[in-house]
């Protein structure tokens, strides 16, 4: 285990981490557009799991390669319906996103980081989010955006490039994601990895890493 004389900096994701819980974010959505649970949970499946097929189009959602229209279009054309009724393609991420804002606990925890000394990164991987830049640009050295490279997590190359814009070998930096392949992917390399589940357990595992109170 690493000393806070050991770590440079502390990397974190996005949607999930530094925000309201996506579980939050999904379930008032899929309340409000009528959407099955159950349909959506096998989607994100074939999707985004163990086993999801390359290229898919959240893959390439995420690296730029397919527009949010398209997206869009795919995406509701395979979510079910509560009502029988299509579902409206149209600003559909939008609407999945609408309840999703930045966690005062966790911007908390970024600053106090900084005022330890340590640099702040961003690793995220986007579904055509609009990200609150003035307020990453204040808390972060270093933002890497997979749909602005080109490039997704838990793909090697995002994490080799996030290291070369910090400027920092793989074991002086802390990576904190709430999806399990994502750290790992992250551990393999050798990153330090944090698995987040909420803004108490991940500031008592930086302090217990670290070896500091925060």
């Amino acid at each position: 285990m690493p000393t806070r004389d050991q770590v440079d900096a502390v990397v974190f994701d996005y949607g999930g981490v530094l925000t309201t819980p996506l579980s939050a974010t999904t379930g008032s959505w899929l309340r409000a557009d009528g959407i099955d649970p159950d349909g959506f949970a096998t989607l994100m499946r074939d999707w985004l799991g163990r086993d999801a097929e390359p290229d898919n189009p959240i893959h390439l959602l995420e690296t730029g390669e397919l527009p949010v229209p398209e997206f869009e279009r795919r995406f509701a054309a395979r979510l079910v319906s509560t009502t029988g009724s299509p579902i409206e393609p149209e600003g559909v991420l939008g609407r999945l996103f609408a309840a999703m804002k930045p966690s005062d606990e966790m911007t908390q925890l970024v600053r106090d980081l900084r005022n330890h000394g340590l640099r702040i990164g961003l690793l995220s991987n986007s579904w055509g989010n609009d990200y609150p830049h003035e307020m990453l640009a204040e808390l972060c050295d270093v933002v890497v955006i997979s749909g602005e490279v080109g490039l997704r997590k838990p793909d090697e190359p995002i994490y080799r490039l996030l290291l070369e814009r910090l400027d920092l070998p793989a074991e002086r930096v802390v990576f904190v994601d709430d999806f399990t392949a994502n750290v790992r992917a992250a551990e393999k390399l050798g990153l330090h990895g944090i698995r987040h589940l909420d803004p108490v357990s991940t500031r008592a595992a930086l302090a217990e890493l670290l070896g500091e109170d925060l």
